[in-house]
């Protein structure tokens, strides 16, 4: 996911502190979910051996079955990133959500 582990003294309101028999040991600072989209992203691209837009359209459909399984449809402007990553507009992207709730 790209988490950062800082001190507990510099941990900020977002960042989750760990504690240990009672003492602060460490925080763990995770990534804006943006930020987890484009690593998502990234992954898939690793997995598949290739860039995302240089899928068919099957395995394009299976991408977005699989980031709507993660949430990646509640980031803001997340239709628009995966939408980018696969080479498609954002109508398709919708028309491939809107597909697989017909089914």
């Amino acid at each position: 996911m790209g988490g950062a582990l800082v001190p507990p003294d510099e941990a900020g309101p977002d960042d989750v502190v760990l504690s240990w028999e009672g003492a602060d040991v460490v925080a763990v600072r995770l990534p804006q979910l943006a930020d987890s989209l484009d690593h998502i992203l990234a992954a898939m691209e690793r997995k598949k051996g290739k860039p995302l837009a240089d899928l068919d359209r099957k395995a394009k459909q299976e991408v977005v079955r699989i980031l709507e399984a993660r949430g990646a449809f509640a980031v803001r402007h997340g239709v628009e990133t995966v939408a980018s990553a696969l080479g498609v507009s954002r109508f398709t992207v919708y028309n491939y959500l809107n597909r697989d709730k017909d089914a």
